[in-house]
């Protein structure tokens, strides 16, 4: 069966929620939104293209800054409303130059920051 990126759930603004996942080490990365271009985009370039919402125009991960995402697997829930971006990343993929953007835990109460800007 031959993908289409039109049979995917976009909310009402035609975005997807995309969770970037590290292939080496299964640790979430980050999460951006992707629409069907940037879906179609990503799957024929190999390199991970979002929808920049306050931008309204499309981004590669990586591309001024140079810690790219290589596409390795795109997976889709079972809803069909969000996407699994499994990638070879380059560099931290946090812009606030960390590994994930998933950097701060809440434990009992309290926030905690778990990892600290990369260089």
């Amino acid at each position: 069966m031959s993908f289409d990126a039109e049979t995917l759930k976009y909310d009402d603004k035609g975005l997807i929620p995309a969770i970037a996942q590290d292939a080496g080490t299964g640790e979430v990365l980050m999460m951006a939104w992707m629409n069907r271009e940037a879906v179609e985009r990503t799957l024929e370039s190999r390199k991970v293209t979002y929808w920049s919402r306050s931008r309204q125009s499309f981004w590669v991960k990586g591309e001024t800054s140079g810690h790219l995402q290589e596409l390795v697997d795109l997976r889709v829930d079972c809803d069909r409303d969000c996407l699994l971006v499994v990638v070879n990343q380059t560099g931290p993929a946090c812009h606030t130059n960390r590994r994930s953007c998933f950097y701060t835990a809440v434990r009992q109460g309290d926030e905690v920051e778990l990892m600290a800007p990369m260089g």
